[in-house]
């Protein structure tokens, strides 16, 4: 039983925690619930969950303003808002989040996006320098990337672009963070030069960038890499 992940619910709605408490309990998690900021804060030292599903309309506080702390504590972090605006979503993912869900949602979404997100902190506790999506292979530590066992030759920024998607499996980040990892402070509207080291990768490790299956574009937000 100790073995099994814990999940906090951090929501003002008894009806949206009773349906996500259900679902993820069904699933085999065990969940933790908190209505408040305050207890929301309570729950994350003395129950130390795995992952945090966080509702941003909290009644003591605002829930951006708890992003930063949660991911502090090491948690792996799924928004999920009634806030839909594209603004709202880089801010929480700029902040920390690992993903961001909007209401009404489905079940089974969050599902996935957990353990997507569960996945991802596993990975990065373990600090693996290889990467694998198919039969892609990122090795991070020696900047090189094979597709099928041979070298894919990519240009320093295609192979930036897609290394600070690979630090991150899963999860979305965002144009402001991925422009200012690979071209540097004061290029963080320069998102044309994503598209282009999308396209780019898009075509070598895929054949064709109209139908991308490995790096997902979010419209507005960022990009995601699946693996």
């Amino acid at each position: 039983m100790s073995n099994t992940p814990k999940l906090l619910v951090v929501d003002d709605e008894p009806a949206i925690r009773r349906l996500l408490n259900t679902g993820l309990t069904r699933a085999g998690y065990r969940v933790v619930e908190a209505a408040t900021a305050r207890d929301a804060l309570s729950a994350l030292h003395i129950d130390k969950p795995d992952a945090v599903l966080l509702d941003l309309g909290l009644p003591d506080r605002d829930g951006l303003e708890l992003v930063p702390l949660i991911k502090a504590a090491g948690p792996a972090l799924l928004v999920v808002s009634a806030r839909d605006a594209t603004e709202q979503k880089v801010t929480a993912l700029d902040l920390g989040a690992d993903d961001y869900v909007t209401k009404p949602f489905d079940t089974e979404e969050v599902l996935a996006r957990v353990r997507t997100a569960l996945r991802h902190r596993l990975s990065a506790e373990s600090d693996a320098p290889v990467v694998r999506m198919g039969d892609v292979e990122i090795d991070l530590s020696n900047r090189m990337v094979r597709k099928a066992g041979e070298e894919v030759h990519l240009t320093p920024k295609e192979f930036g672009f897609l290394a600070e998607l690979a630090k991150h499996p899963g999860r979305v980040v965002t144009h402001p963070q991925l422009l200012r990892a690979v071209w540097g402070a004061g290029h963080e509207t320069d998102v044309e030069y994503l598209r282009v080291a999308a396209r780019g990768v898009r075509m070598k490790l895929e054949g064709n960038a109209t139908q991308p299956s490995s790096i997902r574009n979010e419209p507005g937000v960022g990009y995601r890499l699946m693996v």
